[in-house]
């Protein structure tokens, strides 16, 4: 067998080439085997289609390129819960744009790895110059302000409290019941005291409890807002928290995973008002920034804050290649090494600008309304609230939870939708996170079709997938 060729160099594009169009080809074909937002079936039979699909994946003799890329894309493909698909939309899965994807091909295939210059010269300019750019979005007010890549929202935020123990000992932290799990699991990790935990009655962080909680618990203090939580899409009071961190000498970490984007948005960045109070933000343009997974960011408002981070290994960043003007990328990352994922970020910023970015957000959160606007009007159905960003939670009227629990799990064994399920106010609802920009009223009537359906069989038959 020949030895097989590489993608960088001046050759790589021409063994690139045929390649991709047999990849091209076979999610092409997977997708049209799939017909829908993920494959009909569940677990047990989307397993045996996909083992007996693609045989052994370790044989004695290789297959060759094309067999293995055509076998196993096509299978990935028709397996997938394909988030492009507008009745794909239970969590912040974007369907990825075609131009971040391209540019992510280029990332695989020149290979950068970003703990080191002479790995990546060109790419940890681009990185510095990006980050530089969005936390300046997040902090405009401040000369120097700074930002890292990170995997998403989760290394982020675990980021954010690693640099506030750093700056204060063992912060306690105070978020609502609203906050991403990341945050208590961040908190676990490092060895922090487990956050107090206060009421969001409303959805959002309950700022009469939020003031108590400063009052009663000793210093130093860390709270944690939400600008986009992962149930409800609602953001909390930020302004009002900002206020009370200041007030009472606390500071603020904001995860805006979801709601970050916003920013780019006239119409909407209102929403964020007080933002760039915080001492540190969470960013994710793998959720409303429609990037392949991963995209995250961890902004600060002052490049020096990131200085604990600094890390010294001799064979990446010795001294007197600092020294001589090699720039010193290990405390850009508690990882080692890194994909350039500035890459595809930089690409769709560029290709969009402001105002191509504004369209899709916007876009996207009219969508939303549009759902909600369906459900109002349907008279078996029931709205939660309005959709503050683009997250919808619904369900049929004159159900109980088991039977909502027993209509989503009917739309995945059926492979008709993809809605999430979210708990609030005791009672559990089918939710829609919306993030396709193509997404039709049209789209929407048809997904509400496929639940009113399944309540039905669900209703009549007493039946529950298996």
């Amino acid at each position: 067998m020949p030895i097989p060729p590489l993608a960088g160099g001046t050759a790589g594009p021409a063994h690139l080439r045929p390649l991709l169009d047999t990849v091209l080809e076979a999610l092409h074909d997977g997708a049209t085997r799939r017909n829908g937002p993920l494959p009909a079936g569940g677990p047990h039979t989307v397993t045996h289609h996909l083992h007996h699909t693609t045989g052994p994946l370790i044989p004695d003799h290789g297959t060759g390129a094309h067999h293995a890329l055509r076998t196993l894309v096509t299978a990935l493909a028709e397996g997938a819960a394909d988030p492009a698909h507008p009745h794909c939309a239970a969590h912040l899965h974007t369907p990825p744009l075609a131009l971040a994807a391209a540019a992510d091909l280029a990332a695989s295939a020149l290979n950068p790895s970003m703990d080191s210059w002479d790995q990546a010269p060109a790419a940890s300019a681009l990185e510095t110059t990006l980050t530089t750019a969005l936390a300046a979005e997040i902090y405009p007010h401040t000369p120097h302000p700074d930002a890292l890549v990170t995997t998403g929202g989760t290394e982020a935020n675990q980021l954010a409290l690693l640099l506030a123990r750093e700056r204060h000992g063992p912060v306690q932290t105070i978020c609502a019941a609203n906050a991403h799990h990341s945050i208590t699991r961040a908190a676990w990790l490092l060895g922090l005291p487990q956050p107090v935990v206060i009421p969001a009655p409303t959805g959002v962080m309950d700022l009469t409890a939020l003031r108590d909680a400063l009052l009663r618990n000793d210093g130093p203090l860390l709270v944690t807002a939400t600008a986009g939580t992962t149930d409800t899409g609602q953001i909390d009071p930020l302004t009002d928290i900002a206020d009370l961190t200041t007030t009472h000498g606390a500071e603020l970490h904001i995860d805006a995973a979801y709601g970050g984007p916003l920013l780019f948005s006239p119409t909407h960045r209102h929403a964020l008002r007080s933002l760039h109070r915080a001492h540190s933000v969470t960013l994710d343009l793998h959720k409303l920034g429609w990037q392949p997974a991963s995209a995250g960011i961890l902004a600060v408002p002052h490049h020096h804050d990131l200085d604990p981070l600094h890390h010294h290994a001799p064979y990446l960043n010795a001294d007197d290649d600092t020294d001589a003007g090699l720039p010193d990328l290990l405390g850009r990352s508690l990882r080692t090494t890194r994909r350039p994922d500035a890459l595809k970020i930089a690409v769709t910023l560029q290709a969009l600008g402001r105002d191509g970015l504004a369209d899709l957000i916007d876009r996207t959160i009219t969508t939303a309304h549009q759902l909600a606007d369906l459900i109002d009007e349907h008279p078996a159905l029931e709205l939660y609230a309005r959709p503050t960003i683009s997250t919808v939670l619904f369900r049929p009227t004159h159900t109980d939870d088991t039977t909502v629990a027993t209509i989503r799990r009917t739309l995945l064994e059926q492979g008709h939708a993809v809605l999430g399920r979210a708990r609030t106010h005791d009672r559990l609802w089918l939710k829609a996170t919306l993030l396709n920009p193509h997404t039709t009223p049209d789209d929407l009537q048809q997904l509400l079709t496929h639940v009113t359906h399944a309540h039905t069989h669900a209703t009549t038959e007493g039946s529950t997938p298996r």
